[in-house]
């Protein structure tokens, strides 16, 4: 793993940090997660992690940048997961799928966390989990400090996104701070 972080390093490409993907391993392992849908897959970072929980851990992870996509491609083939990781080349909006999953984890356009929640819930097996990735965004949200308008407006849409999650009938949703911020919403 380290050759992805290293990879992800140098080429700027946002992965979960190392508390952030050790709180999700985890409670895959402890609620006994087998199908998860990932929407966000950047380089297979977390997809990876994720399948190496367990030999019966089976992923759908959709990207829609090629090139990080085709490096993913080559990350999953390196710890032989063809078979349990699922790549989709995609917008995500352009995706339909059939399949249910017991968690889906968003990771992906901090603005269009909405849209994909509610896009992509309805394949969730009862009583089963979201969860959501960067709900600080770097320390930004409630923060203070100076920001250009387009930071400023992904920042209002986050903050968006967590009411949404805290007024939402139809699921229940636990915020934690680690990482950059993860929300766990339980199918009620």
């Amino acid at each position: 793993m380290l050759e992805i972080e290293e990879y992800a390093k140098k080429y700027n490409i946002p992965i979960m940090q190392k508390d952030g993907i050790n709180f999700l391993t985890g409670f895959i392992k402890k609620n006994n997660i087998k199908s998860i849908l990932e929407i966000g897959t950047a380089i297979g970072y977390s997809a990876i992690k994720m399948a190496l929980v367990a030999d019966d851990i089976y992923i759908t992870s959709i990207e829609r940048d090629v090139s990080r996509y085709k490096e993913a491609v080559k990350n999953i083939s390196k710890y032989n997961l063809e078979d349990r990781i699922t790549l989709i080349c995609d917008d995500a909006f352009n995706v339909s799928l059939t399949d249910s999953f017991d968690l889906i984890f968003i990771d992906a356009a901090k603005a269009q966390n909405i849209k994909f929640f509610n896009k992509f819930t309805p394949n969730l097996n009862d009583k089963k989990y979201v969860i959501t990735d960067n709900l600080n965004f770097h320390g930004l949200v409630n923060s203070r400090q100076e920001m250009s308008k387009n930071l400023r407006q992904l920042v209002k849409k986050i903050n968006n996104y967590i009411d949404f999650l805290k007024e939402n009938k139809d699921y229940d949703t636990t915020f934690y701070d680690v990482g950059d911020g993860i929300s766990v919403s339980i199918k009620r």
